[in-house]
């Protein structure tokens, strides 16, 4: 039999009928954190460099000169978990009454799929942004998935992925069942956004397991080549700031997509700073970095984005930033900014 709701669900839209959030269909709900204020910490940067920006990714200009600009308090939202029932899983999407949460990309073009005979109960920690980012999935997927082992039976959509994910599952002890379409007896779901305290324990406490227990030794930095892995976002003179970095700073400089993992992490581990491109690779080091470290991006000036200091300023770190010049995918960083920058990082 065809599973139709794809096209019903799209049907209503078409006819105006606005789709309630999948949560709001659920038969209970819980906190596991409470919605409270925080202080949000400005970042470093010299004076100049607001003004190189052209564009910005995952939030508007507004928003991000406004958490670069920080030293004020914001709202944080409750974590909290959602049960529901009788949930279908087809190509990627949950399916609930005419509700939709799309956790990736579908894979098929054809919307009429057949009916899922797999009946399960679990609980889902990916996200759409996590499923595209590997950073995303790293600092936030991972600490859901925290959550959803404490309240039921991990499941995820995508099979194991390239890169270092199956070592840092393996590090974590992450054996989720990965599935494909299937229909939910039970499905637990959470809104785990709020950079809260209860998340930041998450995230030291994933720190400690990656590190396995160990106090790496203190070094002054380490520099996380970007190269051409990612999308497009190629430092021209990457090998020249690498090199000023390692003769005058003392930092090591290291490839994620070659170094061993482990050997990765123990680096970052005891690094004073981290620094690199703006984009997912660096997380391989943001994850351990430790207390009263630093993190500083090279922004492409028509991509500024701030997610990686939403995760520095959870986790007590400081963030700092320059601004690079170019467009189109090329840019180049000016050593003396650099230097610039990482002189004010106290």
């Amino acid at each position: 039999m065809a599973f139709v709701k794809p096209i019903t669900n799209r049907l209503r839209r078409l006819a105006g009928h606005q789709p309630p959030a999948l949560t709001d269909l659920a038969i209970e709900s819980w906190e596991i954190a409470p919605a409270q204020t925080a202080y949000l910490p400005p970042a470093i940067f010299l004076p100049d460099q607001i003004d190189r920006i052209r564009a910005t990714e995952f939030a508007d200009l507004p928003a991000t000169l406004a958490a670069c600009h920080g030293d004020c308090d914001v709202a944080l939202t409750a974590t909290r978990g959602f049960r529901l029932r009788d949930v279908d899983l087809v190509d990627g999407v949950l399916y609930h009454q005419h509700a939709e949460y799309h956790l990736r990309a579908r894979k098929h073009r054809n919307p009429l799929r057949p009916r899922p005979r797999e009946a399960l109960s679990g609980a889902f920690y990916e996200s759409w942004n996590g499923n595209r980012w590997f950073g995303m999935w790293l600092l936030d997927d991972c600490l859901t998935h925290t959550l959803a082992a404490e309240t039921g039976m991990p499941v995820a959509t995508l099979g194991p992925r390239p890169g270092n994910i199956p070592r840092f599952e393996s590090l974590l002890g992450m054996t989720p069942r990965r599935i494909a379409d299937a229909h939910f007896d039970e499905l637990i779901l959470f809104d785990d956004l709020a950079p809260n305290p209860h998340k930041a324990a998450r995230g030291e406490a994933m720190r400690q397991r990656l590190l396995a227990g160990q106090t790496p030794a203190p070094n002054p930095g380490v520099f996380l080549l970007r190269g051409t892995s990612g999308s497009r976002r190629v430092l021209r003179n990457e090998m020249e700031i690498a090199a000023r970095l390692e003769r005058d700073r003392g930092f090591r400089v290291l490839d994620p997509m070659t170094t061993p993992l482990d050997d990765l992490l123990q680096a970052c581990g005891g690094a004073r700073i981290i620094a690199g491109v703006e984009g997912s690779h660096m997380c391989n080091g943001v994850a351990v970095m430790p207390p009263g470290s630093a993190l500083l991006t090279i922004q492409p000036p028509d991509r500024m984005t701030v997610p990686l200091k939403i995760f520095t300023d959870r986790q007590g770190l400081r963030f700092a930033f320059i601004v690079s010049t170019g467009g189109n995918g090329e840019y180049e960083a000016d050593w003396g900014e650099i230097a610039r920058t990482l002189d004010l990082i106290p």
